[in-house]
């Protein structure tokens, strides 16, 4: 049987209390690379990408220097925050996919909410 990485199982754990707490909403999925950080609304009951952000899109891009910093993250977060409304989505469950609440993952999260969604 092959051994667990550390960061696999707590992205494993996140996801299972997510899906205990919480089934009807979609999940706020973030995914952070040394130079990009990706967020998205998944709705896990049709298995479908309801709206997405990223520091690849040409519009994010010319707003931000660099795409591994925190600004980068909160344009993100907002970006997504509208898409989400856009959709009629204001409820959502956050799933931090295994990465630490702090930094980037962070300010996506505060400029999330900031911008309107409940989580």
């Amino acid at each position: 049987m092959a051994k667990i990485d550390p960061k696999t199982a707590r992205k494993f754990r996140v996801r299972a209390r997510l899906r205990r707490l919480s089934t009807e909403r979609p999940r706020l999925s973030v995914h952070r690379t040394s130079s990009h950080i990706y967020a998205q609304l998944i709705d896990d009951h049709s298995a479908k990408t309801l709206a997405a952000a990223s520091t690849l899109e040409a519009g994010v891009r010319t707003d931000i220097k660099s795409g591994a910093n925190i600004e980068a993250a909160k344009v993100v977060g907002r970006l997504l925050a509208e898409r989400a409304k856009a959709a009629g989505i204001v409820d959502v469950r956050f799933d931090r996919g295994g990465y630490i609440f702090h930094g980037r993952v962070r300010a996506l999260a505060d400029a999330a909410r900031e911008a309107g969604l409940n989580f």
